[in-house]
């Protein structure tokens, strides 16, 4: 059952603002959080109701946003000259600052709901750094798929640029083949930049210096299966995990060595949405050809796939969208419109109903309630309960298949042709 809302937000102009940068995939926490009170709950990107700006985005990429200060990077593909670029924006108005040619390369293969610049950089605030994957211009028969075709191989390009678009550094870590092409962005932790590279050969996952590019570390991947999970590190009992899914596996590793802290088998073959932990346990959503939903409990040494899952559900389709935990609940976006929440504590499916026409972007959270962003441009706002309550349905005017980004009071949400401010941000709201 859906309760449908009318919503008037009005912010208390003696409210406390606490801003945060956005600055890499999923936010400054990795899991699609924002610790913000002010964020926008109504707008409309075709009439301009509540939006700040938007800016033409040239080129093609799903790669979400990232915010640090007066500065919004994003990654596309001109797919004419097959330039992968990095673009600098001013946040404030969305004007271009600079500019820059990562690489120029041949257009790898695909899937069509895929991007040639679907990696999200990542900053800490002094360097910016980027993946794509560069094909070297010949096919080979595609591994590991059902009917026969093409597909081209390449490597992995990671890029490091500073504050004003000078380059650093690149590095190729290893190959990557995958009929479906490359999304996963890098993580960064301590010295480290953290690649995964997983695909359809050998698969790898490997630590850089943030400094040099240089290799620090690289693990294989025993099964050598093409996935697109970005890792979610958190510190459990006064260790770091970096836990994530993919090559046919659930695992947690040491981010600084890349050892494994534990690992359960499957419980599919494919996966592209990251996990997210709310302190007691890990969840995850996936994948192909099968789909489940699970809890994890973080504290295991070695295979623990008999051991450690503490609820597995398979009562939701999801497999690009990553899901969100507010309070006791899990929210998952079904890539094919449906919206799902679980109670963490057991498992139990509180509701599930058909809110968009299908869902490749992921969840994030303000304020206590959750953003679920539709393909076609959609964004639902939905506040968590044991019934779905829809507060406000949201159209950008075109479609979106990027993860929106949420700093200093606004919402940045990528379409197909621009970039959307959404909201004042916090320095122009009165005090």
């Amino acid at each position: 059952m859906i309760r449908s809302v009318s919503l008037l937000v009005c912010f208390s102009l003696s409210a406390s603002v606490l801003a945060e940068n956005w600055p890499c995939w999923r936010g400054p926490r990795g899991d699609g959080t924002s610790s913000e009170m002010q964020i926008p709950v109504a707008w409309n990107g075709a009439t301009g109701e509540g939006v700040a700006w938007k800016t033409e985005i040239p080129g093609k990429g799903h790669s979400s946003p990232i915010v640090w200060a007066d500065m919004i990077f994003l990654t596309t593909c001109l797919e004419d000259s097959h330039a992968r670029m990095l673009l600098c924006l001013n946040r404030h108005d969305g004007s271009l600052r600079w500019k820059t040619s990562v690489a120029v390369s041949p257009l790898e293969t695909k899937h069509e709901l895929n991007s040639f610049a679907s990696g999200t950089p990542a900053t800490d605030g002094q360097t910016v750094y980027v993946t794509f994957l560069l094909a070297d211009g010949h096919e080979v028969p595609a591994p590991n798929v059902g009917t026969p075709r093409p597909v081209t191989p390449g490597t992995l390009l990671v890029a490091a640029y500073d504050m004003n678009g000078q380059k650093l550094w690149s590095a190729e870590p290893g190959g990557f083949t995958s009929v479906h092409g490359f999304c996963s962005s890098p993580v960064i932790y301590e010295n480290l930049l953290i690649i995964n590279g997983d695909h359809d050969g050998d698969s790898y996952i490997a630590g850089l210096s943030r400094e040099t590019g240089k290799l620090i570390w690289k693990i294989p991947r025993e099964h050598k299966t093409r996935s697109y999970c970005t890792p979610l590190i958190r510190r459990i009992d006064g260790k770091d995990q970096m836990v994530m899914t993919g090559s046919k596996r659930i695992v947690s590793l040491d981010p600084l060595t890349g050892t494994t802290n534990w690992l359960i088998e499957g419980p599919t073959e494919q996966f592209v949405s990251s996990m997210v932990c709310d302190g007691k346990m890990f969840y995850m959503t996936a994948g192909f050809p099968t789909h489940h939903v699970m809890a994890i409990r973080p504290d295991g040494i070695g295979d623990v796939t008999q051991t450690h899952i503490a609820w597995h559900s398979e009562e939701a389709k999801c497999y690009v969208p990553s899901p969100i935990v507010i309070d006791n609940k899990l929210l998952v976006a079904d890539d094919r419109g449906t919206v799902n929440c679980f109670d963490t504590a057991n498992g139990n499916r509180l509701w599930q109903e058909r809110l968009g026409n299908h869902y490749s972007g992921s969840l994030v959270t303000a304020n206590g309630l959750a953003y679920f962003p539709a393909d076609d441009g959609i964004m639902s706002v939905v506040k968590p309960g044991v019934l779905l309550e829809v507060l406000q349905r949201n159209p950008l005017g075109e479609y979106s298949y990027a993860s929106p980004a949420i700093s200093n009071g606004q919402i940045f949400i990528r379409g197909e042709h621009h970039l959307f401010a959404i909201g004042l941000d916090s320095a122009s709201k009165p005090q």
